[in-house]
């Protein structure tokens, strides 16, 4: 994708629109180098924009946080404003004086939603959006509007992709990610840019954030994971391979969470079912990150087939995540694994309904492809609604008698 020949229309942009008419405070939440500061500065050009990366802004907003936001107009956009956690109450007693609309854009690279404190100053005035590094869907300048086609029922037979990806290009999109600034880069380069980024997180956010005095060992943990992404959490494995005690890496796979580096997934369950394994997935939020940590390129699609079979898996989960932020915030995403060993990669449920997804990387698919889905529908009973199994393929297909589990190209599923 050469970033620097068009403009990507994000899909959280209507959310924008929708918030900044009706909300004092907007807040986009999201990884660094994400698209967020892009995204702000383009909103209204009358909008003052100031970012705390700036040191004097930075050094004036921590030496007072309620004169600094006294002395701004009364429309402004503020970015990363993680780095002063402070200015949020500031920003609570100005809006309390003036509750206009759109007051105030703000952005952050950590997320303030895990600050209870900070999160619940602002209740009711806030709202807040996410925003992710690019989907596919964004890529290939589509609404992306599968996910809510397939929820409402009316994914069927008759669907069919606008263009037909090889596995080569599958991989390719694996490994390039979303963010931004990587995909206008050769692979070599890009590869370099996510382990500056992975430095500059360690050396600027981590301190804003957290207590860390060993920043590497942090970064260590996310190039491990990075060769586990989309495997069951593990902190005694991890813990042994860094040489580090079990509380330490809790704490640390806190932190990861809350830079938006990594996701952790709970298991689905039903209170009726006693034989379901409830320990959480770990999946590294970008693939084009984790491709660099474990220095997987297109060329291993063949020769690693099982590590970008995870890697793949964690794909999609982001796919999904992106999706369901513009379409439907009451969508909750989890795994499932049964003692068994029957497994359903993503879970999705909204209320007591729910829906099941299964990432496959070869280009046919077989009737067996859709057991763990069946396995799940029993569990879930009458609440199972459907269920697709991903494939490289060309065609939506049924898989056995029951209609509701159906075989899907992932060209569908971004290009919808």
């Amino acid at each position: 994708m050469d970033g620097n020949s068009r403009y990507i229309r994000r899909h959280a942009q209507n959310a924008i629109d929708e918030a900044i008419a009706d909300t004092p405070v907007i807040c986009l939440l999201g990884p660094r180098q994400c698209g967020k500061s892009t995204l702000a500065e383009q909103q209204a050009p009358s909008r003052q924009y100031l970012s705390l990366d700036n040191p004097e802004y930075y050094r004036a907003a921590l030496a007072d946080p309620t004169g600094f936001i006294a002395k701004l107009p009364h429309f402004v956009t503020i970015d990363e404003v993680q780095r002063v956690p402070e200015l949020m109450l500031a920003i609570k007693r100005s809006v309390d004086l003036d509750r206009r609309p759109g007051r105030f854009l703000l952005t952050g690279s950590a997320n303030i939603l895990q600050m209870p404190r900070l999160a619940d100053s602002l209740a009711g005035r806030i709202e807040w959006i996410n925003l992710y590094p690019f989907s596919e869907a964004e890529k290939s300048e589509s609404p992306g509007s599968f996910l809510q086609t397939w929820l409402d029922g009316k994914l069927d037979t008759t669907i069919r992709p606008n263009s037909e990806l090889a596995p080569s290009l599958l991989a390719e999109r694996i490994t390039e990610g979303g963010y931004p600034e990587p995909n206008m880069r050769s692979q070599k380069r890009a590869r370099q840019w996510y382990r500056q980024y992975v430095r500059s997180i360690i050396e600027r956010d981590i301190k804003d954030v957290a207590r860390v005095k060993e920043g590497d060992d942090v970064a260590k943990l996310l190039e491990l994971l990075s060769h586990r992404s989309a495997t069951l959490i593990n902190a005694t494995s991890l813990a042994n391979d860094l040489k580090l005690d079990r509380q330490t890496v809790n704490r640390y796979l806190a932190l990861l969470k809350k830079l938006f580096l990594i996701r952790e997934l709970r298991a689905w369950h039903k209170n009726s079912a006693k034989r379901l394994i409830r320990t959480p997935k770990v999946h590294v939020c970008d693939t084009g990150l984790a491709s660099a940590l474990a220095s997987l390129s297109p060329d291993d699609w063949i020769t690693k087939r099982e590590r970008f079979g995870h890697l793949l898996e964690s794909f999609i989960i982001e796919q999904l995540t992106m999706q369901a932020s513009t379409s439907d915030h009451e969508l909750r995403l989890y795994h499932y694994r049964d003692k068994d060993k029957v497994e359903v990669d993503c879970v999705l449920t909204r209320g007591s309904d729910v829906w099941g997804v299964e990432v496959k990387a070869s280009a046919s698919i077989a009737k067996s492809d859709g057991n763990g889905l069946r396995r799940l529908a029993a569990q879930a009973g009458k609440d199972f609604r459907s269920g697709i199994v991903l494939y490289d393929g060309h065609s939506v297909l049924p898989l056995g008698q029951d209609e509701r589990i159906m075989a899907v190209p992932y060209s569908v599923f971004w290009e919808m």
